[in-house]
């Protein structure tokens, strides 16, 4: 009983003084006058200072945080939505039919095959980087599409080429034709510092121009998956539809390309990974130059530094980077580097765990020469070490950088262009080494009926109704008059039937 009297003594005299400074008494309201000036003259003397400190910062300060406003306003134009259209994966040679469906019997015993998928299309992010058109994003929101379409702020769309993409470091490089463009300014990921504001703006689950903040929470964060790249670790709100958009210091520089999320629910959590940016801008040169990326390789392969092993190798602490193998004739074996010497520094840069140095020698080109300081029983020596080509995945987009204008006069493809196709002789020297197929035509695009049916960039037509093909001219003649065609094709060493008809347009 005697807490609630307390309690309700308490209570009434809240209310009291909530009333009494609510109240329009002249003296009370005097003082309220007072206090609201001060907190006025200091909030003006905050925005002052720190406009003083960084007047190149785009991200004005007030008394509830941070305001992007300027920011945004600034950086939008140069920010663009990517969509990527990819045709189905046939899923069986033969029928288009997953054997294991419990209706394959079915299909099978009544003829009867399911209608054919529908090409799908991957939605992502990316930024201008260059007046004349380049645009920078993630290599998987354009992987393995056949048709790549760029929007940018003022809602123009525009076809896009692929000029290279390199799946290591997640980087892909596109090409649109415009002008009165408007690029990013990129920065220097280096001068970040942990708790620094930062920005991003993307399309997730489409939704366009989509602003987000928060800070930096880790720099050079390594991936158990990604050997090449030292992420920006933030706290910026990414989804689906982020990837490969920029990340934006407060100065409106980009610092970094949004490429990963830590999820459980395949949500946003709270942990965000972006590429930095110097890494992508490395990137794009080579792919600009060569249409892909080739990175180097010292020969080697390395293990971590335990303390067990820091102790037995006479180590203060467990750093650097333990030589287990060495391959024959690589750079390091040129070099002198043997198992057992302990890698503590490249290029001036001390390895403190194994993964930094992927990633160091990722960046570099073969043919580079790089400086290691080395531990063998117990001294340091320096070696200089020229990187060799490392073993690169074979090409998973190899027609990417071919003209999709075979150099034939327009009557040599009017019937094959009906039919939504854009071809190249097998021989064709722009291809050689890319297809294994002996004869026939490439399927360098596919639109319309073509694709509505099946047909993909990379299959090879081999015959049409039973008639082999030899040239681009041989098949537009036997798509002359006709309205339906039964295509046999090579898709990754598998042949298949495919009909094209143009019945129902």
């Amino acid at each position: 009983m005697l807490k609630r009297l307390i309690t309700k003594k308490k209570l009434i005299t809240i209310l009291i003084l909530s009333i009494t400074a609510c109240s329009n008494h002249p003296e009370t309201q005097a003082q309220n006058n007072n206090n609201n000036t001060e907190h006025a003259t200091l909030a003006k003397q905050q925005e002052t200072t720190i406009d003083q400190n960084n007047p190149s910062s785009m991200a004005n300060c007030t008394l509830g945080g941070p305001n992007f406003v300027n920011l945004v306003k600034q950086v939008g134009d140069s920010v663009v939505n990517i969509s990527a259209e990819i045709n189905p994966t046939q899923r069986n040679a033969n029928l288009g039919i997953d054997p294991n469906d419990p209706l394959a019997q079915l299909y099978r015993y009544f003829g009867v095959q399911p209608q054919q998928q529908k090409p799908s299309r991957a939605s992502g992010s990316g930024f201008i980087v260059s007046n004349d058109g380049y645009v920078l994003t993630n290599a998987h929101v354009v992987n393995k599409a056949t048709k790549i379409s760029v929007t940018t702020h003022n809602k123009q769309a525009f076809n896009a080429k692929l000029v290279g993409l390199d799946t290591k470091t997640d980087i892909a490089l596109l090409k649109i034709e415009s002008g009165g463009l408007i690029a990013a300014k990129i920065g220097n990921p280096e001068s970040l510092e942990v708790g620094e504001w930062v920005v991003a703006i993307g399309a997730p689950f489409g939704l366009d121009n989509t602003v987000t903040a928060g800070i930096v929470s880790a720099k050079g964060r390594n991936l158990p998956s990604e050997n090449y790249v030292p992420f920006i670790q933030t706290d910026v709100a990414i989804n689906p539809g982020n990837s490969g958009g920029p990340l934006f210091n407060t100065k409106g520089e980009v610092v970094g390309i949004n490429s990963q999320i830590y999820s459980r629910s395949g949500g946003f959590m709270g942990i965000s990974f972006s590429i930095p940016i110097d890494i992508a801008m490395k990137i794009a040169d080579q792919l600009k130059v060569n249409g892909k990326v080739y990175h180097g390789q010292l020969g080697i392969n390395i293990q971590e530094v335990t303390p067990e092993l820091a102790a037995s190798f006479g180590l203060s602490k467990p750093s650097g980077a333990l030589v287990a193998n060495v391959s024959a004739d690589s750079g390091a074996a040129k070099a002198g580097i043997q198992a057992g010497d302990i890698i503590l520094k490249a290029e001036g840069k001390e390895i403190i765990k194994a993964s930094d140095l992927p990633i160091i020698i990722g960046s570099k080109k073969p043919g580079d020469i790089i400086d290691l300081s080395v531990l063998r029983n117990g001294s340091i020596s320096n070696l200089k070490v020229t990187l060799g080509k490392g073993n690169e995945p074979e090409d998973e987009q190899p027609l990417l950088n071919v003209d999709k204008t075979p150099k034939l006069d327009k009557q040599h493809t009017e019937n094959i262009e009906k039919f939504g196709l854009q071809v190249l002789n097998v021989n064709d020297p722009r291809i050689t080494g890319k297809v294994r197929a002996k004869y026939g035509v490439v399927v360098l695009d596919a639109n319309n009926v073509a694709a509505a049916a099946g047909i993909g960039r990379g299959d090879v037509i081999l015959m049409v109704n039973n008639r082999k093909i030899n040239s681009v001219s041989e098949l537009n003649s036997y798509l002359g008059n006709t309205k339906q065609v039964a295509l046999l094709i090579d898709r990754g060493g598998q042949q298949m039937f495919i009909t094209i008809n143009l019945l129902g347009e």
